[in-house]
């Protein structure tokens, strides 16, 4: 699958998911905007490092997820967004009596506000191009819950549930919208704490990442950044023409269950 003229937006990817995402959809030929809410010379070298990989166009824009605005211009700074993934989000554990209110209220507007004001943005952008994939990164959490969870779990609710009302109001047109749903996945955040939990549990690394950190993924192995990218690319791509609205677990058997 070439994609080949394409523009891509991926927000928060200037690490884990999103970066991995970001990777693949320019190794299939589309030229990236990776996005995070820093600006640092390090996030621009990520781009120029994507660019000397794949011979594609990678950009770094700077704009902070939980500020509607800044998800608007992010796809106007653009100028194009013929693919549209977003990823950017955060999270809190507590029991919900005990959830702080600044918590819930970014964990919303980064992961599933953020969602709005980007499709709302590029939808336009998509239609004069005559075609257009939104990829929402979603959740197993969007499909199931945990305790301890409430705001991410109905963020993520929230995304699936956007995704199938906007595949709707696209259905008539070269537009697609669909959302990935991982479990557990192995990105950088995720590998600096098995050490932390190894000590807590007394446990050996292969223990602690079956028995502990997968203990609800019934393959008992991460999801990779690269999988979740590569699912990204057959969803842009014309095999992928007619799925929409729907979700594409990536959880090792975890909605099984």
């Amino acid at each position: 699958m070439s994609l080949n003229g394409k523009t891509a937006i991926v927000t928060g990817s200037n690490s884990g998911i999103g970066l991995g995402v970001a990777r693949e959809l320019a190794k299939a030929g589309a030229d990236v905007v990776l996005n995070s809410f820093t600006d640092r010379d390090e996030d621009h070298a990520l781009a120029d490092e994507i660019s000397k990989e794949t011979g594609t166009n990678a950009r770094y824009i700077k704009a902070d997820m939980s500020k509607g605005d800044e998800c608007r211009m992010l796809i106007d700074q653009a100028g194009a967004c013929d693919i549209l993934v977003n990823n950017a989000g955060i999270q809190h554990v507590s029991p919900i009596d005990q959830f702080p209110v600044e918590k819930w209220d970014a964990i919303i507007a980064i992961n599933m506000s953020s969602a709005y004001h980007t499709m709302a943005a590029a939808l336009p952008m998509m239609r004069a191009a005559g075609w257009g994939r939104v990829v929402n990164i979603a959740s197993a959490h969007g499909l199931t819950a945990s305790p301890y969870k409430a705001a991410y779990v109905a963020a993520k609710h929230g995304v699936v549930g956007m995704t199938k009302t906007v595949a709707l109001e696209t259905a008539q047109e070269p537009i697609t919208v669909n959302a990935i749903c991982p479990g557990y996945v192995l990105t950088p955040l995720v590998e600096a704490q098995i050490p932390d939990t190894m000590k807590e549990y007394d446990m050996s690394r292969e223990d602690v990442i079956k028995n502990v950190m997968l203990e609800r993924q019934p393959s008992k192995e991460f999801a990779t950044v690269e999988q979740l990218g590569g699912t990204t690319v057959f969803l842009c791509s014309d095999a992928a023409a007619q799925i929409t609205g729907t979700t594409i677990s990536v959880d090792g058997g975890w909605t099984a269950l």
